[in-house]
C-alpha cells in the first residue's frame, strides 16, 4: 500500500511539475517577446532607466537576478533533490539516458562556442552560456503537441534539464565566483551545519528553515559566491522524510513537498517572468547585421543550436546503439531530434551566466542576440522535427 502512495504521490508531483513549467514556458514567451517590444519602442528610455534605479543598496535589476532569482534557484534545488532521492532520476537506471544526454548538451555547446572564441580570452570566459537548457521554455513547445508526442518524452526532456540545471549550479560556483570573504563564507557554513542540523532533529515546520535561509543568503551574498546559490543550499537541507500514514489522495506532507508546491506557480509565473522582461530586453537601434556575425554571437547561438544537438542527440544515439540505454517508450528518432533542438533554448539560465561573465552592456547585447537568436531557430526546428514525426499514443 505504502509504495502504491508513494507511486501515486511522486506521478502526481510530476505532473503538477510538467504542468506549471510548460505553462509558465508559455508565459515567458510572452514576456520576453514584450521585454524586446518595450526595449525598441517609445518606451525604451524609461524601461532601462527603471531597471537601473536604486532600491537601498542595489539597483532594481540586481535585486531582481540576486535576490528575487534566489527563490527559483531554490526551487531548482527543490526539484533536483526530490527527483535524485523520490522521483524519475531516483535509480541509476532511470539516470543514465538523461544524465548522459545533459553531460553531452553541456560538453559540446561549450566546444562549440570556445571554437569561436578561442583566440579571445575574455570572450572565452563565456563559454558556459550555450550549455544551459531553459525548462520552462522548451516544455512550454512540448506541451503544445499534447499527445502526439509520448508522456515518456516529456519526462526525459524534463529529467535531462533538471541535471542540466545541477550543472549550471555547479558551473556557476566554481567558474562565475568573485574574489572570497573567508569571515562570510565561515559565516555561511555555520548557517547552513545550523540547517542540517534541524533536518537531523526532524523538524517539519518550516519557518525556522526560511528564517536561517534568509540569513544564509545574506551571508553568501557578503562572501562574493553568486547569492542565489544559497537557495539551492537551502534546498539540500530542507527535510523529505514523508509523514507516516498519509492518505493517498491528499498532498505529500513533507516539508520539501510543501514548500515545493508553495514556489512552483510563483516561480512560474511571476519570479521567472520579471527575470525574462528585467533581462531580455535588447535595444536594437543602431544593431547592424555584422552584429550577428561576431564570434560571441555565434558561438552563443551555434552552441545552442548545433552543439545541444550534438551533445544530446548523438550521446542519446551513441548509448542505444551500445545496449546500454533504450530510446524513451513509443518515442522514434525524429521525435528525440526534435527534444535535442529544444533542448537548444536556453533562455534564462544562459542570460543569468551571460550576466555572471560579462559586465560591459555592449556584450551583454551581444550575449543576449546570440540567445534569442540561438533559442528561435531551436525552438522553430524543434517544433517542426516534433509536429512532422508526431503520432497519438496508443
Amino acid at each position: 500500500m505504502s509504495s502504491t502512495i508513494s507511486k501515486g504521490r511522486i506521478q502526481s508531483t510530476l505532473r503538477q511539475f510538467l504542468d506549471a513549467e510548460a505553462s509558465g514556458g508559455i508565459v515567458l514567451m510572452t514576456v520576453a517577446a514584450l521585454a524586446i517590444l518595450t526595449a525598441n519602442s517609445a518606451l525604451q528610455d524609461d524601461y532601462f532607466r527603471l531597471l537601473h534605479v536604486y532600491i537601498g543598496p542595489m539597483s532594481l535589476q540586481h535585486w531582481i537576478n540576486d535576490a528575487l532569482m534566489a527563490l527559483f534557484f531554490l526551487l531548482v534545488g527543490l526539484e533536483i533533490k526530490r527527483e535524485m532521492l523520490d522521483g524519475q532520476l531516483s535509480s541509476w537506471s532511470r539516470r543514465i539516458l538523461p544524465g548522459a544526454a545533459a553531460a553531452g548538451g553541456m560538453l559540446f555547446p561549450a566546444l562549440v562556442y570556445l571554437s569561436f572564441n578561442w583566440n579571445d580570452p575574455a570572450s572565452a570566459r563565456g563559454w558556459a552560456i550555450p550549455t544551459a537548457t531553459d525548462i520552462a521554455f522548451a516544455l512550454g513547445v512540448i506541451s503544445l503537441f499534447g499527445s502526439r508526442v509520448p508522456a515518456s518524452l516529456k519526462i526525459f526532456l524534463a529529467a535531462l534539464a533538471i541535471i542540466d540545471d545541477l550543472g549550471a549550479v555547479i558551473v556557476i560556483a566554481l567558474f562565475y565566483t568573485a574574489e572570497l570573504d573567508v569571515v562570510a563564507l565561515g559565516g555561511a557554513a555555520i548557517v547552513l551545519a545550523a540547517l542540517f542540523g534541524l533536518n537531523r532533529m526532524r523538524v517539519q515546520t518550516l519557518s525556522p528553515y526560511l528564517a536561517f535561509g534568509a540569513v544564509l543568503w545574506l551571508l553568501v551574498f557578503a562572501s562574493g559566491v553568486h547569492a542565489t546559490l544559497a537557495g539551492v543550499m537551502l534546498a539540500l537541507a530542507i527535510p523529505l522524510k514523508l509523514t507516516p500514514g498519509t492518505p493517498e489522495a491528499t498532498p505529500a506532507e513533507s516539508p520539501l513537498h510543501r514548500l515545493e508546491h508553495a514556489l512552483q506557480k510563483p516561480v512560474a509565473f511571476l519570479i521567472v517572468p520579471v527575470f525574462g522582461f528585467a533581462n531580455a530586453g535588447v535595444s536594437f537601434a543602431g544593431v547592424s547585421a555584422s552584429l550577428f556575425s561576431e564570434p560571441l554571437t555565434m558561438g552563443v547561438a551555434a552552441g545552442l543550436l548545433l552543439g545541444k544537438l550534438i551533445g544530446v542527440l548523438g550521446v542519446v544515439a551513441l548509448l542505444v546503439r551500445l545496449g546500454v540505454a533504450n530510446l524513451p517508450a513509443m518515442a522514434s528518432w525524429g521525435q528525440m531530434t526534435g527534444v535535442a533542438l529544444l533542448c537548444g533554448i536556453g533562455f534564462t539560465m544562459s542570460l543569468f551566466i551571460g550576466l555572471l561573465a560579462f559586465d560591459e552592456p555592449a556584450v551583454q547585447d551581444k550575449v543576449k542576440l546570440g540567445i534569442l537568436l540561438g533559442s528561435a531557430v531551436s525552438g522553430m526546428l524543434g517544433a517542426i522535427c516534433l509536429s512532422a514525426f508526431g503520432r497519438r499514443e496508443g
